[in-house]
């Protein structure tokens, strides 16, 4: 080989370091979503960024699919808007059986939206409890560890103190 042109094992471990240090921003978004337990922020990151994904691609959508209810792109997002967060205000409904198809599918989106941000607070919550009382269980074991350590070195002294005692004591006739 050319001193220009690189080896095969170059270009595996690129690829390898490509594969673990993802350039493209979802792809690292994902990897850090799956390789950590996801904080609040991450979790409302994840799902604020899904529901924007939802109502952009729902609102053309509705526009492509139910062009005479839906007559522009801004419609159909507020339309989607309006049901991915529940509110539901009526003011458009879809008249066509793929419009209700995806009406549907909003709706379910909606919902595990709903259930997804209660379950990341829960979450956060359960964790946060489950810390503490680590913790304090932690704390309990090093004091009970201190005492005993404590209650130890004094019984050595006491034994030091006797044998002491003991060797500078004459025996008794």
């Amino acid at each position: 080989m050319t001193a220009g042109r690189n080896k095969p094992s170059d270009n595996l471990a690129r690829k390898a370091g490509r594969a673990a240090h993802p350039q493209n921003l979802f792809e690292r978004r994902m990897s850090k979503f799956l390789r950590s337990p996801p904080s609040v922020r991450l979790a409302a990151n994840v799902i604020v960024t899904a529901t924007l994904l939802i109502v952009v691609l729902g609102g053309v959508m509705m526009r492509v699919l139910d062009h005479k209810e839906y007559g522009s792109i801004w419609i159909g997002m507020w339309w989607v808007l309006q049901t991915v967060t529940t509110v539901g205000y009526g003011d458009y409904t879809p008249v066509s059986a793929i419009g209700r198809i995806l009406t549907a599918l909003v709706m379910l989106w909606g919902v595990a939206f709903l259930a997804i941000i209660t379950a990341a607070i829960t979450s956060v919550f359960v964790a946060r409890a489950q810390q503490e009382r680590a913790a304090a269980v932690e704390g309990a074991a090093e004091g009970a560890e201190r005492t005993v350590d404590y209650r130890l070195d004094k019984i050595d002294a006491q034994l030091r103190q006797l044998r002491e005692l003991l060797e500078t004591t004459p025996p008794a006739p």
